[in-house]
C-alpha cells in the first residue's frame, strides 16, 4: 500500500472516521425506529427482528470476502464501492412500502458495509505504525463509533417523531454522497497485487451458512424444535464445515487458517463476537422495553439512550491509556466484568420501571464497558498481522462481531419469545397481563446475556496471552520472523 504522507494522515482518519460514524449511526437510529415501523408497515413481530438480523448477516456473511477484496483489489476502490452499495440500500429503504422490500434494502446496506468496514479499517492500520500511534487512531475511531450511537439514538427519536421512520434511513444518502466526493482526494489507492484471485466457493459457503443458522434459530420462535429445525441446524453445520475444508485447500482463501495459531487474535475474535452478541441483543430489548411496556416515545426512547452514548465517548477517550498501562489481558478482564455487571442490573426490569433506578445505571455502565473492550480486541486482533492481509484480519474481526450480533439477536429473541408466551398462557390473554408477560420475556432475554459476557470473561483469562499482546510475531520482508511492540515504547 501506498502509505498517506504523515501531513495527510489524520485528514484521512477524519474520512475514515466519517463512514464508521454513519455506519454505526445507521445502527442506532434503526433501532429507536422499529415500533414506528412495526406499526406503518404491520410488521408481524418475529419479522421485526430482521430489519436488524438481515443487515448483520449480510455485513457478517460477506465481511470476509470484502477484506480479502481490499487487500487484493484496492482499499480505496472496495471502500468506495461499499459506501455506494450502502447509500443505495439506505435510498431504497426510505422508499420501501413492504416489510419484505424493506428487509431487502437493509441486506443491500449490509452488503455495502461489509466491503467498507473492513477496507476502511485496514486502511486506518496500515497507515499508522503499530504501537501508540495506531492506538491512538482507533481511540478515536472508537470515540466517533460511540458518537455515531449517540447522536442515532437522539436523532432517531427527533426524526422519527416529527418527519416519520421514512427519515432515519434517508439520512445516510446525503452523508453517503459527501463521503463519496472526499474520497478520491482524501485517501490513495493500494497497490493491487498481480493476478488477484477470489475464493468465491467459501464466500457462498460461509455466508449460505450464516444465513440458514439464523434461519434455523428463527425458526425456532414459530415451530419449535421440530424435524424442520433440526435439518437447517444441520444443513448449516454441514455448510459450515465445508468452508472450514474449502479454506484449509484453497491457494487464496477468504481466511489462512494459520492466522488462528495467534491465540491473542482467535482470543480477540471470540470476545468480539460474544460481546456484540450480547450488546445489540441488549440495545434491541431495551428499545422494546421502554416503547412496548414504559409506553415512551421514539424521541423519549433517543434521548434515554444518550447517557449509554456518551458514556461509551468517555470510555473511548481513556481506552488507549488503559491498555498501554494495564495490557490487553487486564484491559479485557477488567471491561467485560464491568460489562457484565451493567447487564446484570439491567436483566431486572420490572414492569412500572423508573429510568434513573432500573435503566440508568446499566446503561452507563454497558456503554462505558463495549467501547474499552472494541478498542482493546481491535488493537490485539490486527497486531502482529502482515501489512497486506491487514484487510482479511480487519474484515475477520468485523465478521466476528456481526454475526455474534445477528446470531445472539436471533437466540435472545427466542429466549424472551418463549418466555413471554409461557406467562401469557399462565395468566391469560387480557390486556392488562400483556406488559407483565413482555417484561418476563424481555428479563428472560437480556439475562441469557449476562452468560454471553461470562464466557468472554473465560476467553480473556484462558486464551489471550499477554506476552504475545506485547511482542506479536510478524514476518519481515526476507520471511524471517521478527517481534513488534503492541503496547507503544520503544524497543528493547
Amino acid at each position: 500500500m501506498n502509505q498517506t504522507k504523515p501531513n495527510s494522515q489524520w485528514l484521512a482518519l477524519i474520512l475514515l472516521c466519517a463512514a464508521q460514524f454513519m455506519m454505526v449511526l445507521d445502527f442506532s437510529i434503526v433501532n429507536v425506529a422499529l415500533s414506528a415501523i412495526q406499526k406503518d408497515l404491520a410488521f408481524l413481530p418475529q419479522n421485526l427482528q430482521w430489519l436488524v438480523t438481515a443487515y448483520g448477516l449480510t455485513c457478517g456473511g460477506f465481511l470476509l470476502l470484502g477484506g480479502r477484496s481490499a487487500d487484493l483489489f484496492g482499499r480505496r476502490r472496495v471502500f468506495m464501492t461499499g459506501l455506494g452499495l450502502f447509500t443505495i440500500g439506505s435510498l431504497g429503504g426510505s422508499f420501501a412500502q413492504t416489510e419484505w422490500v424493506l428487509i431487502a434494502a437493509r441486506a443491500v446496506q449490509g452488503l455495502g458495509a461489509a466491503l467498507f468496514s473492513p477496507a476502511a479499517l485496514s486502511i486506518l492500520t496500515t497507515n499508522f505504525a503499530e504501537g501508540r500511534e495506531r492506538n491512538r487512531a482507533l481511540s478515536i475511531w472508537g470515540a466517533v463509533a460511540a458518537g455515531g450511537f449517540a447522536a442515532g439514538v437522539l436523532l432517531g427519536g427527533i426524526l422519527t417523531d416529527t418527519l416519520g421512520w421514512r427519515s432515519v434511513m434517508f439520512i445516510n444518502v446525503p452523508l453517503g454522497l459527501l463521503t463519496l466526493g472526499l474520497t478520491p482526494f482524501l485517501l490513495q489507492e493500494s497497490r493491487v497485487q498481480s493476478a488477484p484471485q477470489i475464493d468465491w466457493w467459501g464466500a457462498v459457503t460461509v455466508t449460505s451458512g450464516l444465513m440458514t443458522l439464523v434461519l434455523a434459530l428463527g425458526q425456532v420462535n414459530e415451530t419449535g424444535w421440530g424435524t424442520q429445525t433440526f435439518m437447517l441446524f444441520g444443513i448449516a453445520l454441514a455448510l459450515l464445515a465445508l468452508f472450514v475444508w474449502i479454506e484449509g485447500h484453497v491457494r487464496s482463501p477468504l481466511i489462512p487458517l494459520r492466522v488462528f495459531r495467534l491465540r491473542t487474535l482467535t482470543g480477540a475474535n471470540l470476545i468480539g463476537l460474544l460481546m456484540y452478541a450480547a450488546i445489540g441483543s441488549i440495545v434491541f430489548i431495551l428499545t422494546l422495553y421502554m416503547q412496548q411496556v414504559l409506553n415512551y416515545t421514539a424521541l423519549q426512547t433517543g434521548l434515554a439512550f444518550l447517557p449509554h452514548g456518551i458514556a461509551a465517548i468517555v470510555a473511548a477517550a481513556v481506552a488507549t491509556s488503559a491498555v498501554t498501562r494495564f495490557g490487553i489481558e487486564k484491559t479485557l478482564i477488567s471491561s467485560i466484568t464491568l460489562g457484565a455487571i451493567g447487564i446484570q442490573h439491567l436483566s431486572r426490569i420490572p414492569v412500572q420501571g423508573d429510568f434513573l433506578r432500573d435503566l440508568l445505571p446499566g446503561m452507563v455502565i454497558t456503554g462505558f464497558s463495549i467501547v474499552i473492550i472494541q478498542v482493546a480486541v481491535t488493537i490485539a486482533a490486527t497486531a502482529g498481522i502482515e501489512s497486506r492481509e491487514q484487510g482479511m484480519a480487519s474484515g475477520l474481526l468485523t465478521t466476528s462481531q456481526e454475526i455474534g450480533a445477528a446470531v445472539g439477536l436471533a437466540i435472545v429473541v427466542a429466549i424472551s419469545t418463549a418466555r413471554t408466551q409461557a406467562v401469557m398462557a399462565q395468566l391469560g390473554g387480557a390486556t392488562d397481563v400483556q406488559k407483565i408477560a413482555l417484561t418476563a420475556g424481555f428479563r428472560a432475554g437480556i439475562g441469557a446475556t449476562v452468560w454471553l459476557a461470562i464466557g468472554a470473561v473465560l476467553v480473556a483469562l484462558f486464551v489471550i496471552d499477554e506476552a504475545e499482546c506485547r511482542k506479536p510475531k510478524v514476518r519481515d520482508n526476507r520471511g524471517e520472523r521478527i517481534a513488534q511492540p503492541l503496547l507503544g515504547g520503544e524497543r528493547k
